[in-house]
């Protein structure tokens, strides 16, 4: 075996066939280029697996200061993968199995020294495991913590439906179906319903229904992350927060306990003003990847496949 300019290593393949099949497996499932240049799969999976464990080596220790920690599902059945995303570059830094501690304690393994205290922040969900990694691994950790005020949302929304699920059914024992075909009227921003759309929904809000109690609560609750001052959004949560408390809605209630309990760090946001909102459109890709392969029966090809597509790696071949 000898070195030769036009092909690297072990590779059966010339740099400038594999640079063609890695531009193409951007663009397409793995079957369909493989198909187009008469390959087996086993020979476009390596060229694939190459091209990323090039890509990774090729990274430098550069500044990385906003950091995103979500969580990508592989199949059903609560299978998780941990994804890290370089917020201010839109690209995953780091994938691994599951979604516990040890999952996220791998990353730091991956940093210098002197990355770890360049870390500015670091958005996420209220996840437990991640947090006291988090926690483990990284200096001044609860005044670079920043809870997604998406994912907040989240918690909100859901319990707006859960109000308004429980009330339709009361309402329509009653023979009463005011509240048939609303669940996504308040789901929705009203700013992107149509003209009748909105006219109807004023009506609902506008009402003595629990729902439309619930929904206000959720709309002044994300009001929060409007202020400039930490001592104004303060005030404005223990408002928030007592409004919350008499409201009787016990979906309501409990999310108020949780952002009460978890405060500092939803507070955070002010100061970093980050959220996980990069980390949504990586997870849209990584669908998509997910897609194109009609699911991925190894985790470690799926591993790949996300570096592939969402790791912004420089994969090209030796020249």
């Amino acid at each position: 075996m000898i070195k030769v300019p036009w092909a690297e290593t072990g590779s059966r393949f010339t740099a400038m066939f594999e640079a063609v099949a890695i531009s193409w497996l951007r663009q397409a499932s793995q079957k369909a280029v493989a198909e187009q240049l008469q390959l087996s799969w086993d020979e476009i999976h390596r060229i694939l697996d190459r091209a990323v464990a090039r890509g990774l080596k090729r990274r430098t220790a550069e500044s990385i200061t906003h950091l995103g920690v979500d969580e990508k599902s592989f199949k059903k059945g609560f299978r998780y993968f941990t994804l890290v995303n370089d917020l201010n570059r839109n690209r995953v830094l780091y994938v691994a199995q599951e979604r516990e501690q040890a999952s996220l304690d791998g990353f730091w393994k991956t940093l210098t020294p002197e990355q770890v205290p360049k870390i500015e922040a670091i958005a996420l969900d209220m996840w437990d495991a991640y947090l006291n990694s988090i926690r483990k691994h990284l200096p001044d950790a609860d005044r670079k913590i920043v809870f997604d005020k998406f994912h907040i949302a989240q918690h909100l929304t859901d319990a707006v439906d859960r109000v308004r699920r429980k009330e339709h059914k009361e309402l329509k024992a009653k023979g009463n179906d005011c509240l048939k075909g609303t669940r996504y009227s308040w789901l929705r921003n009203p700013a992107n319903m149509e003209r009748k759309e909105k006219q109807r929904f004023a009506a609902l809000k506008q009402s003595h229904l629990k729902s439309s109690r619930a929904w206000a609560l959720k709309q002044s609750a994300m009001e929060l992350f409007d202020y400039k001052s930490e001592t104004w959004a303060r005030k404005h949560f223990r408002w928030w927060f007592s409004w919350a408390s008499r409201s009787r809605l016990q979906p309501i209630i409990k999310v108020a306990g949780m952002l009460r309990r978890r405060l500092e760090n939803v507070l955070t946001y002010l100061r970093h003003r980050i959220t996980n909102a990069g980390s949504e459109s990586i997870n849209a890709k990584v669908q998509w990847v997910k897609y194109t392969a009609r699911g991925y029966r190894n985790k470690q090809n799926f591993i790949n496949a996300i570096y592939f597509h969402c790791g912004d790696l420089d994969m090209s071949p030796t020249k």
